[in-house]
């Protein structure tokens, strides 16, 4: 029997989603159906959305408003964190998917958005095949913990240091 993995795409580096959206594309390519479910990510238009549109084992959501750490008040974020993570749930729990990626959840617990013990008794008692992966900065320890792999990205420069705005087709 396939164990089902967790695993924690974490640190202040870039590509913690891009490393998230590379399994999903291997585990596509591998009859594997992959839901995609983002926290944090607004309305905005963005490359792999265009691209994972072609792609009918993968099937994405976009649960947040965008910028938490820009807002004076949590209360919407909040709402929609519970909702991102009610999905996440009901996803995980169909049958239907063999990986689900919770894409941006760790600013959630970071910002305590979510009761990180939720998350980690569900991680713990997830369905057996199904790997899951949490993406973003800030992965609190505990999860950390009961993840299988733990990928931490590190950054040694960055083009907006330099003062190079976000490009279409790298960030977004």
């Amino acid at each position: 029997m396939k164990k089902g993995l967790v695993m924690v795409n974490t640190g202040n580096g870039k590509g913690k989603t891009t490393a998230a959206l590379g399994a999903a594309l291997r585990a596509a390519g591998s009859g594997i159906r992959v839901c995609i479910i983002q926290f944090l990510k607004g309305s905005w238009n963005y490359g792999e959305l265009e691209s994972l549109k072609k792609i009918p084992e993968i099937e994405i959501h976009r649960m947040g408003s965008g910028f938490t750490w820009e807002k004076e008040s949590l209360d919407e974020d909040r709402a929609l964190a519970t909702q991102a993570w009610e999905k996440c749930r009901e996803v995980s729990l169909s049958g239907r998917f063999g990986m689900v990626i919770f894409d941006e959840i760790n600013y959630a617990l970071h910002y305590g958005l979510l009761d990180e013990d939720d998350v980690i008794e569900f991680l713990e008692n997830r369905p057996a095949g199904l790997h899951i992966i949490l993406t973003g900065r800030n992965a609190p320890s505990r999860i950390q913990e009961c993840a299988d792999l733990v990928t931490e990205m590190r950054e040694v420069k960055h083009h907006f240091k330099k003062g190079i705005k976000a490009q279409k087709g790298i960030e977004y």
